[in-house]
């Protein structure tokens, strides 16, 4: 589910920062991070308890760091001091004239601190304890997301067993349909030449195994377990996505055993496709639960 949650924190009176958490839909649980350098140990810990917390989303976090001042950068003086002490030992040595290059000294690696390197520590234990309120912000969101989701799929939940009661008032239509085309179809090819009796068992055999009730009963126990999950809440997007396929498969087996029959019966047809179409875009919207 999509969300935005941003929370603002002090590290000292020269550094303080910005952590933002951005969800939109996924599959799965997908995190990309966007810190400052020399913060490798707090991605990790942000990584651990973001897992903890979240299952499903590409989720982006953000860590921003705003300084007072001229307190983002400073000079590492001991280093630039050995560096220059050295530069001049070597000077008197080898009696060389010169003075060391400012611009050079401070190109050297570690030569300027970060205020966020100097406040490591204070950085990572104020980060992290504004963890837990952004979360609670961003999922606010989400869960108002849900709801909205929840509702559509109540909604289409209905419409699924609604067409199912309508496919079972039709159903004695069917069976007659078909056993008038089995029955035509057999004389044509025996020419006329046929044991009426045995005609009508094999017609009534092969109409029971044609017969719609069995993929009715289990689409609507379908239908029962989906919002028998919606009521239980929790982390139910993966479950309802496996209901989903099965119910799509029951209804591609009443398209199936229905196909080519005719009047009434065609009915069905029309009805089994309004079920694909509402069992479809509830797929797409189980893609963003969790």
């Amino acid at each position: 589910m999509t969300g935005y949650a941003q929370a603002r924190g002090q590290v000292n009176t020269g550094l303080s920062f910005a952590l933002g958490l951005k969800s939109v839909n996924h599959r799965f649980l997908d995190l990309h991070f966007r810190l400052p350098s020399d913060t490798d140990a707090l991605e990790m810990k942000l990584r651990r308890m973001l897992k903890e917390k979240m299952a499903r989303g590409h989720v982006e976090v953000t860590l921003t760091l705003e300084y007072a001042g001229s307190a983002g950068v400073a000079l590492n003086r001991q280093l630039v001091g050995s560096y220059v002490q050295a530069f001049r030992t070597a000077a008197d040595e080898f009696g060389v004239n010169g003075e060391p290059d400012l611009n050079v000294v401070l190109r050297m690696p570690g030569a300027m601190e970060s205020a966020a390197g100097k406040s490591g520590d204070e950085l990572e234990t104020a980060v992290l304890a504004r963890v837990e309120d952004v979360l609670t912000r961003l999922n606010q969101m989400r869960e108002e997301e849900g709801r909205g989701i929840e509702t559509e799929l109540r909604e289409r939940m209905s419409h699924l067993a609604a067409a199912g009661k309508n496919m079972e008032g039709h159903r004695a239509a069917i069976q007659r349909s078909y056993a008038d085309r089995l029955q035509t179809r057999l004389q044509e090819l025996l020419n006329g030449h046929i044991d009426k009796e045995r005609v009508l068992q094999e017609t009534a055999l092969l109409v029971d195994r044609s017969d719609i009730q069995e993929e009715l009963v289990r689409l609507s126990t379908h239908v029962k377990h989906f919002l028998g999950l919606l009521d239980q809440g929790g982390e139910v997007g993966k479950k309802l996505d496996f209901l989903l396929q099965e119910m799509n498969r029951e209804a591609n087996t009443l398209l199936s055993k229905t196909s080519g029959l005719a009047g009434e019966a065609l009915k069905i047809t029309e009805m089994g496709l309004l079920m694909k179409a509402e069992i479809e875009k509830s797929r797409e919207q189980v893609q963003n639960l969790e």
